[in-house]
């Protein structure tokens, strides 16, 4: 099994359910990362306003940033490798990249 690195755009809360604009697809990410996690994957979330110095210190964000600024936010990494960029993927895809099968 892979382990994931979601390293995500600021914003003062992972899940998606803060303020008045629920991010709904946000939202349902959130639950697919508990999914993977109860599948036994390691998973981490970092937020680019809480823990800046993570993205500068993983190379392959740093580059991404690097060319591409924020706009390459979310980047998920699967054992250190950038494998999306720019969206949050779904469940199934989440799946894939973790070595899981769907149910």
């Amino acid at each position: 099994m892979a382990r994931l690195e979601i390293f995500e755009p600021a914003r003062c809360c992972p899940s998606g359910v803060c303020g008045t604009n629920i991010d709904q697809g946000l939202v349902q990410f959130t639950a697919d990362l508990e999914w993977v996690k109860s599948r036994g994957v390691e998973v981490e979330r970092y937020n680019l306003a809480q823990q800046p110095d993570k993205f500068v210190q993983s190379e392959p964000v740093k580059n991404a940033m690097a060319l591409a600024g924020d706009k390459c936010l979310p980047i998920i990494l699967a054992d250190g490798r950038i494998v999306a960029q720019n969206t949050y993927p779904d469940r199934s895809i989440l799946a894939r990249l973790a070595g899981l099968a769907t149910e």
